[in-house]
């Protein structure tokens, strides 16, 4: 439990630490650049972190669930197939610009697709010493090192827009971003160096833990970016990035949270056991209630403020983004509910039953978003979005009941909390929900 709340502090501290960078970056670059920019760089992000998960071999969860996670042979190996992932995403990045800029009707998408594949072809060098301080949760250096070379990639995103005055600003920082993350780790994680190497039996086990982790994360790229990819045709390039600034304000405690549970759950599981008798199980009961209560506040409070935060951060341009908030911090608190206990399944090596869920997910994620999408528009959309957290739930509880987690009482009481907070936060925002959903409509 020591280790679980250093750990979790770490990370609340550099996810924190992250989007306050990030955060303090948008408000610069909306000011230097234009609201088509991030309509643009939005696509060119789906597209990126699409072929990223697309193609996960689960070489993080492998490492931090299997026996062999410390062995150097078995590492070396996960790191050999990283840095062929990562050349054969960034030739992938670059067959697939000319497609994607007929399908979305955007001729620069020819120009910035492979000049962002080259991030994907740095990451794959990263030293697996990553994974390691992941899988013992010695998360501080790390941490501090992630915020480091954050702060180099948005120095390096506002030195040029100044310059430039165009997206590809965005797109090279986040090259050089990508750069100052492979540098700073190689030289300062503690650790040996990885080197190239091929075992088959370590390649044996990666390739049957991954193969479910590689179709699970593809579709949860379908469940996480596929709003956007949707949008992106339903969409101009301006509303988009509109769009884009009220997803990445309203999204934060939901994606804080996640990196919470993926970091601390695992490992916690892997270690206990998901049954450890009566004192295990309140010790689970009090991590699994303190971190969803944690990040369902965070959420009402981005929905209970989300015009006026929007009003105050950026310029009128972006107006309509303070109603998407509050509707998409609304919708996303169904998803808050379950959001600990499909590590169980991973920490269990069960990464076919993870599969499954991950495919129904995709499939309610997706039918849900283009079914509001089609039929109200934008608003239907992210309706469509809440409503496939409600429909998928069960397909969860299935998962955690597999693997003796599931808590009745957990679930009830912020389910019951979620619409009262959900609730609220509409009726005091409905004002500026209407107001956007005219201009839309519009």
């Amino acid at each position: 439990m020591a280790r679980v709340a250093r750990s979790s502090s770490f990370i609340i501290l550099g996810y924190g630490g992250s989007q306050a960078m990030r955060l303090a970056a948008n408000l610069i670059l909306t000011r230097l650049l234009f609201p088509e920019a991030f309509g643009l760089m939005a696509l060119i992000t789906v597209v990126t972190v699409g072929l990223a998960m697309f193609s996960d071999v689960g070489i993080g969860p492998s490492i931090a669930q299997s026996r062999r996670g410390d062995d150097q042979a078995f590492l070396d190996t996960a790191w050999t197939v990283q840095v062929m992932r990562g050349f054969a995403l960034w030739a992938v990045a670059c067959l697939a610009a000319y497609p994607v800029a007929q399908f979305y009707g955007d001729a620069a998408l020819m120009t910035y697709l492979p000049l962002a594949g080259a991030a994907l072809a740095v990451a794959g060098f990263n030293p697996t010493r990553i994974e390691t301080a992941h899988r013992h949760l010695l998360m501080g250096r790390l941490t501090l090192l992630d915020l480091a070379a954050q702060a180099l990639g948005i120095a390096s995103m506002i030195a040029l827009a100044m310059v430039l005055q165009s997206v590809a600003a965005l797109v090279i920082g986040g090259v050089l971003q990508a750069l100052a993350k492979l540098v700073l780790t190689h030289l300062f994680l503690p650790g040996p160096a990885n080197r190239f190497h091929w075992e088959r039996a370590a390649l044996r086990e990666l390739v049957g833990f991954g193969k479910w982790i590689f179709l699970s994360t593809a579709l949860w790229f379908v469940a996480s970016q596929g709003d956007r990819a949707i949008l992106g045709k339903f969409l101009t390039l301006e509303w988009l990035g509109v769009y884009n600034i009220g997803y990445f304000l309203a999204s934060f405690p939901m994606l804080l949270g996640s990196a919470v549970s993926g970091r601390i759950f695992l490992p916690v599981y892997r270690e206990t056991g998901a049954a450890t008798g009566d004192a295990g199980s309140r010790k689970l009961r009090v991590l699994r209630f303190g971190l969803t209560g944690a990040v369902l506040v965070l959420l009402a409070v981005m929905a209970l403020a989300g015009p006026a935060l929007v009003g105050v951060l950026y310029d009128a341009r972006y107006a309509a983004a303070g109603a998407m908030v509050v509707l998409i911090a609304c919708m996303l608190m169904p998803q808050v509910i379950g959001l600990s206990y499909d590590q169980a399944a991973l920490a269990a090596g069960d990464s076919w039953r993870f599969f499954i869920f991950c495919a129904l997910r995709a499939v309610a994620q997706v039918s849900c978003l283009l079914v509001g999408a089609v039929q109200y528009g934008l608003m239907g959309a992210i309706l469509g979005m809440g409503v496939a957290g409600v429909i998928v739930h069960p397909a969860l509880v299935w998962l955690a009941r597999r693997h003796r987690v599931w808590d009745p009482l957990h679930d009830g009481v912020y389910a019951a909390l979620a619409l009262v907070f959900g609730g609220g936060a509409v009726w005091l925002n409905w004002a500026a929900v209407i107001a956007m959903a005219e201009i839309v409509t519009g």
